[in-house]
């Protein structure tokens, strides 16, 4: 292109190397705060009833929650998925902003007591 030079590339890939690892790194803050939201509705039974102490409730739940994928597969998330947005949509700005108001959903309704779910697909 008339006018860039390979300063101008670099800079470029460089941006947008920060913007996807910024937006993994969303995805990780909303993975927690969705986390600690939910923590008690997936947990509260086990530990009000006293069969589990909270520490084993959590250890349990935490690794129910990385090894479920693998072993019982994602096709709910790709059934609840499927058809809600076309994919030359879901771009790297998109996705942040969708992971952003997720995150401000997640705190309003936890700082007010509103219970919800949000499916993470």
């Amino acid at each position: 292109m008339v006018g860039y030079t390979i300063d101008d590339n670099k800079l470029m890939i460089e941006f947008t190397l920060l913007v996807v690892y910024g937006t993994i790194v969303t995805a990780l803050l909303f993975d927690f705060v969705n986390g600690f939201h939910d923590s008690a509705n997936a947990i509260a039974t086990v530990i009000g009833t006293r069969v589990l102490k909270p520490l084993q409730a959590v250890v349990i739940a935490a690794i129910g929650n990385f090894v479920g994928p693998f072993i019982f597969g994602t096709a709910v998330a790709a059934t609840v998925g499927k058809g809600i947005i076309q994919l030359g949509f879901s771009t790297v700005p998109i996705i942040f902003a969708a992971l952003i108001g997720a995150i401000i959903w997640d705190l309003i309704t936890w700082y007010l007591d509103f219970r919800h779910q949000v499916v993470m697909l």
